[in-house]
């Protein structure tokens, strides 16, 4: 995930929540990391250890520390600013349709790669919001803190983008596994195409309706 400098919101209710809930489930995991991760965390339907819930519920789980820190840090940043423009009831469906689109595709991948592994993290609905806040502010510059370089919203994304494909490309040829690139891409997806119909129907800021 990036990191960026940007100008400061206030914290509206979904994202606080969800930001709550994940330090939460996070403390719980640190408590007993094996229970949690065998009960929560994503795995491939085929699995012994697959549960229907896990299409949600990865998502609110963590590795470590500085993988919750990230999210929750660009949660905040960007969540804040996109749910002020959706509005609390949209954001909420935005951002949990991004995380289990996240999973489909991710789990689609796997499936296509026969290359199996357990996904945990926040990183595939957050960057659901990242696209979400560039196709809102295209135009908005964002300055990366490592390594210091700013660019507009739109190519900021699309850089992105394209790493997490290139590199996921790459880690499935090189057969070391099907890292979680594209689950990042799946939520940029989905979170795309919500967006998309949203605007095309006239209803990306209809503050009163969740989809």
């Amino acid at each position: 995930m990036g990191y960026y400098s940007m100008q400061r919101y206030s914290t509206p209710p979904v994202t606080k929540n969800l930001i709550i809930t994940n330090i939460i489930i996070f403390l719980a995991t640190l408590a007993n990391k094996d229970v949690m991760f065998g009960i929560f965390a994503l795995y491939f339907p085929k699995s012994q250890m697959f549960h229907w819930w896990q299409f949600v519920t990865y998502m609110f789980m963590h590795a470590n520390f500085w993988h919750i820190f990230f999210n929750m840090y660009t949660l905040y940043i960007f969540g804040s600013v996109v749910e002020q423009m959706l509005g609390s009831k949209k954001f909420f469906t935005f951002y949990m349709l991004s995380g289990i689109g996240s999973a489909a595709i991710y789990i689609g991948i796997q499936a296509l790669t026969h290359s199996y592994g357990a996904c945990v993290g926040a990183s595939g609905a957050i960057y659901g919001v990242l696209i979400a806040y560039a196709m809102l502010f295209p135009d908005n510059k964002m300055t990366l803190i490592f390594p210091p370089v700013t660019l507009s919203a739109k190519w900021m994304v699309i850089i992105f983008l394209a790493i997490e494909l290139g590199t996921g490309v790459i880690s499935t040829v090189a057969n070391v596994g099907v890292v979680a690139h594209f689950a990042h891409v799946g939520g940029m997806l989905v979170g795309f195409l919500l967006m998309y119909y949203w605007r095309k129907t006239n209803k990306l800021f209809n503050r009163d309706i969740w989809i």
